[in-house]
């Protein structure tokens, strides 16, 4: 009679059993042919149970495992501080158009011609990245020191940052466009914000497709809760800061569907 897993898995190659019995084969040595190649074969699994239950230390489950989520919420606006809902629906609405245009003209921005002075850095070189996009000044930390007596230089991207021209940014490809993010939101993670800072990431959610991978999910959430912890130290309303922060945290919270972190009304 043929054993139940010969009903359910044909043979795919004949072995015949000879006139040698099971007792014959020796499994502790090879096989001196194929023909007893496969008998070894067959006889072990015969010999193998239909079920096997694994034995698990109870001791070996109880370790501490951590996961990391991005579950948190953003800190609430101070008073005063938080954009009207009609003011976040018109930002949202905005983005939106930014977005198609992008991909509308996409295909024409991509086949101009770069300036010679722009020079990008390869895909994955971090500190690059941030000179290229934040400019010298801002990476380094220095200001200008330039006195009235002295001529304002020539407009130089190296030293002020190169901004996201469309000829640059549709060039960036998904992955690219993430690792950009990923960079300048830890950069922002430490630092204050700045006008170079905000502009690159207004652009690069702007290129940010949906529906989001794992990684541009915890990271647009982030740059949520930054922009929203950097908000509630705010000392004025009139702070040039703050239309910059409310708009960030808006577009991820309403355009990118993070509703958590969204501001309500007042």
């Amino acid at each position: 009679m043929k054993s139940d897993v010969e009903e359910l898995m044909p043979r795919l190659l004949p072995v015949e059993c000879g006139s040698g019995t099971v007792g014959d084969l020796d499994l502790s040595g090879p096989p001196r042919n194929p023909q007893e190649y496969l008998r070894q074969v067959q006889l072990e699994a015969s010999l193998c149970p239909e079920v096997v239950v694994a034995q698990i230390d109870p001791k070996k489950l109880r370790k501490k495992q951590t996961v990391n989520a991005s579950v948190a919420g953003c800190h609430a606006a101070p008073v005063g501080f938080s954009p009207s809902l009609r003011w976040q629906q018109q930002q949202v609405s905005n983005f939106s158009e930014v977005r198609q245009s992008i991909t509308r003209h996409r295909k024409h921005w991509t086949s101009q011609t770069l300036d010679d002075n722009v020079l990008m850095p390869k895909v994955t070189d971090e500190e690059g990245w941030k000179r290229f996009c934040l400019g010298e000044k801002v990476y380094l930390g220095t200001s200008s020191s330039h006195t009235d007596a002295e001529p304002e230089p020539a407009l130089d991207y190296s030293k002020m940052g190169f901004p996201p021209f469309l000829s640059i940014i549709s060039r960036l490809n998904q992955s690219t466009v993430l690792m950009v993010l990923e960079i300048l939101i830890g950069w922002f993670e430490e630092r204050e914000f700045v006008p170079q800072l905000g502009r690159w990431l207004y652009a690069l959610l702007a290129c940010l497709e949906k529906p989001l991978l794992p990684e541009a999910h915890s990271s647009i959430r982030q740059l949520a809760r930054r922009c929203a912890q950097l908000r509630s130290t705010l000392d004025s309303q009139e702070d040039d800061k703050l239309p910059a922060l409310n708009l960030l945290i808006c577009l991820v919270a309403r355009y990118f569907e993070q509703n958590d972190l969204a501001d309500q009304q007042e």
